[in-house]
This record gives C-alpha cells, structure tokens and sequence, in this order.
C-alpha cells in the first residue's frame, strides 16, 4: 500500500537528510527522484520537505549540531517519546538529542543511538504522522541495520520497541528481518545484517535508508551525472536490484529497483 496516513507504534514512518548545502542536496534528489523541496515555515532553523505527485515523501534539514555529518535518519513512530527515550538509556542506549517538540505542531522527537552506535530517531506524531508515499518509485521503502553484534541488536530493540527478528526462509544466515507487532508486511517493516569481515574494520554500525527507483541503470546514471559516487553494486537479488551510494554532500544512501513479488 503506497499511500499512508498513519503509522503504528514501533513501525518505521519517516526519513530525514542531514545537509551542509540543502539547494545542492534538493537539486541532487530532485533529479534522482523527482522530488520536490518544500519550506516548513515553523522551523526558524531551516527544514523543508521533499514532495513526490503532491505527497510528503522525506525531511531535509541544515546541520545543527557542532560535528555534524552529512546522513540519512530513520525514525520510529511511538506513542510517547519521552517513555521511549528512558527505555533507550534503560537498555544500555544514548540519548542523542533529548526530547523536544518540533515547532508548529508536527510532533515530537528524540535522537537515539543504540548498544553498537547506530543512530535512529523516535517521532511522537502530531500533525506529521510520517511519509505519506511510500514503496513505489521515488520513495523510501525499506531500512537495514548493519551491525557485527546482532545478538545484542536483538537485545537491544526487543527492549526499546517490542521488536522480534527472524531469518527469510531460504536467505544467507546473515540476514534477518524485524517484526513488530500489528505489522502491515509478512516479511518485516526493516531489516538486519551481521557486518562482514568483507567491511573496512572502521566502517560503524548504521541503520541504512533505501530509497526506491524504476531503473537502477537509468539510477546510476543519474548519481552520476549529479555527482554522487557508486560505494557497491548494483547487485541482484529475489526481490530486488540494489546499490549503495554517497550523495554529493556526502551522505550514504541506498537504492532499490524492486522485484517484490507482491505490493508493500
């Protein structure tokens, strides 16, 4: 199902671009994706909104911390972020950014980082309850922790969020998928791979974003083109064609020509 109006606790429902040059990154995304930018007045700081056919598809925000650094964040939708964030901490995680309200009314938010260092955000909804278009060309469809300690990922969010995780039949035994509760998809709202000895040793644990294209040829062209810089692939899977690339700026992102044998 595309187009969602809500998302359930626990469910990932929004994804977000740090940028230190937002009209590059537009441009950029623009061009890859067809979206369009899209100023939240509220946020005297600088955030806008990237649109796909009308709908909001994913957040663009300026740097905001001292040592920020160009990357893609995925947020969990909760019903309490305060809540939420104690369970973090409880659970051995950081809280990154404490919890604050977002300016205007949109929700509220939290920066977390897990046992292993990979960053997510929680969002308690308000009038933005997430991505309005998804899992079609030019939209965020999945997202994957990669991480070397998958015991303790397992610990961890099972803790934090409810979450089980289980391996595809028929997938390599360093893949799993995670559930959560009321989910919408029989085969997981997010994914989990154990980092190989294949990775550079100082490559951190990270929750990759996965935007989906029509073509990744026509894709790798057009990141190309733009000035982003193929890291891997493509390379082909059952129910996907897929690269990692880093944008002009310098964040990582994946993308995905989709072979789902069925509608996400």
């Amino acid at each position: 199902m595309s187009e969602r109006t809500e998302y359930r606790a626990g469910e990932f429902c929004w994804v977000e671009l740090a940028s230190p040059d937002v009209d590059a990154a537009a441009a950029f995304y623009g061009e890859l994706l067809g979206w369009r930018r899209e100023r939240y007045g509220p946020d005297p700081d600088g955030y806008w909104y990237f649109r796909r056919n009308g709908k909001l598809v994913a957040g663009l925000s300026t740097f905001r911390m001292e040592g920020q650094v160009p990357a893609w964040l995925a947020y969990v939708s909760v019903d309490e972020v305060t809540a939420t964030a104690d369970k973090v901490g409880d659970a051995g995680g950081t809280v990154l950014v404490e919890p604050l309200d977002v300016p205007g009314g949109a929700g509220s938010l939290a920066v977390c980082r897990d046992t292993e260092g990979a960053t997510f955000a929680l969002w308690q909804p308000g009038e933005l309850k997430g991505a309005q278009l998804v899992n079609e060309p030019g939209c965020w469809t999945w997202n994957n922790l990669l991480t070397r300690d998958v015991d303790a990922a397992m610990d961890f969010y099972g803790r934090v969020f409810g979450w089980t995780a289980t391996q595809p039949e028929g997938a390599p035994d360093f893949i799993w998928n995670w559930h959560v509760d009321g989910q919408r998809w029989p085969e997981g709202m997010a994914g989990l791979m154990r980092m190989g000895t294949e990775m550079p040793a100082d490559a951190p644990p990270d929750w990759q974003v996965y935007l989906m294209i029509e073509s990744m040829d026509a894709g790798v062209e057009k990141n190309d083109a733009g000035g982003g810089t193929l890291i891997f692939g493509p390379v082909d899977t059952p129910i996907a064609r897929m690269a990692a690339v880093v944008d002009p700026q310098g964040a990582n992102v994946a993308l995905l020509e989709s072979r789902y044998p069925e509608p996400r």
